[in-house]
């Protein structure tokens, strides 16, 4: 049975040669088939919306204390260069009668980190989209990452990282409940062995 090709593959076939390669050579031969996969595994967050991810993992609790889930890693695709950015996302909200399955953040970081981005666009894309659905007292999201695009062209910045945030609700009006956040993105878990 014969596959029907993915429309990006003879994009990349003739990307190939006006960088000056062979596409035929040994070694680049499946290169046009391996990039499209590729493409559509780091742009698989366009087929999805936040309502489906977070569908059914709203729970009403009288819980109305900080709930943080950090140090989820992600990986990115630069929309100025198609190049990656990644690093860590912590989340915090503060519930308003409903929370949300715990696991729900990881994947919702995970949907936006799948599109074409820029790491202050992913910053409000999730703060954004949790204050909507959640109607929390308040959203804060912060992002650490490292830009491939700072690293290998360009000022070629081994060392640099960006942090960005999106404070919202209680986070942004109320400093303690802010500085709270930041002191618990600073503590680091003991091993549990």
């Amino acid at each position: 049975m014969n596959e029907i090709p993915d429309p990006i593959e003879p994009l990349v076939t003739r990307l190939l040669k006006e960088i000056g390669e062979d596409p035929g050579r040994s070694g680049l031969e499946q290169t046009p088939k391996r990039v499209a996969r590729s493409l559509r595994y780091f742009t698989s967050g366009y087929e999805q919306q936040p309502r489906d991810i977070l569908n059914g993992a709203l729970f009403e609790v009288s819980y109305d204390e900080m709930v943080i889930v950090k140090d989820i890693d992600f990986y990115s695709l630069c929309e100025h260069h198609l190049l990656p950015f990644f690093g860590r996302v912590h989340v915090a909200y503060i519930p308003d009668g409903k929370v949300l399955g715990l696991s729900k953040i990881p994947r919702l970081v995970e949907m936006f980190a799948r599109r074409l981005q820029v790491q202050e666009r992913l910053t409000v894309n999730i703060a954004e989209t949790l204050e909507e659905l959640l109607e929390p007292k308040g959203v804060a999201v912060v992002i650490e990452a490292i830009h491939l695009c700072m690293m290998m062209r360009g000022v070629r910045q081994q060392n640099a990282s960006a942090i960005t945030s999106s404070i919202r609700g209680e986070f942004e009006q109320d400093s303690k409940t802010r500085a709270e956040f930041m002191d618990l993105l600073r503590y680091r878990r003991e091993s549990f062995a």
